[in-house]
């Protein structure tokens, strides 16, 4: 079972038919929707600010999700798929997003809908990344525009695998 520890008296919460593998560590000020999963050596980390988690939400192996004291909060929309060794701190990403593998997306960063943060980007502290886009590099910066096939190819069909693959573990 996951470790799963309140801080300050305050514990994780979750909603309907989450997987949490039996090396993630949730502890803290952290509400999750529905569907969610958090998979193995992934860290939700709501200790110094809380963190707000959607619906059909998969965070892979290896992430950190953390925030930052009395500054910044993390938000973390519906549909999302954050990438084994990302870590995700103090920022807000919006429904139907793509990060990937060992992205980081920094403080008060804010990541539009239906985008995708390429693998190994990092997304500096106040970056605005507008909607439909795709971002790369370090500093990541938008290399173009997304299309309907990428949302529906790459964003859905890895929140929908993610669905599948928890039901292996249940």
């Amino acid at each position: 079972m996951a470790l799963i520890k309140p801080v300050k008296g305050i514990s994780p919460k979750f909603g309907n038919d989450c997987y949490l593998a039996e090396n993630a560590t949730i502890v803290g000020d952290v509400a999750m929707g529905d569907n969610c999963s958090v998979w193995f050596n992934t860290v939700v980390r709501g200790d110094v600010n809380s963190i707000r988690i959607g619906n059909k939400v998969n965070i892979q192996d290896g992430a950190c999700i953390h925030c930052t004291y009395q500054k910044a909060p993390t938000t973390i929309g519906n549909n999302v798929s954050i990438g084994h060794n990302a870590i995700v701190h103090g920022c807000t990403i919006h429904d139907d997003v793509l990060i990937g593998m060992g992205a980081i997306v920094m403080d008060k960063a804010v990541i539009g809908s239906n985008t995708i943060i390429a693998a190994g980007s990092v997304v500096l502290e106040n970056t605005i990344v507008e909607p439909g886009s795709i971002y790369a590099g370090v500093p990541a910066k938008k290399v173009k525009d997304i299309n309907q096939e990428l949302i529906k190819g790459e964003i859905n069909r890895i929140a929908d695998n993610y669905i599948m693959y928890a039901g292996w573990f249940k």
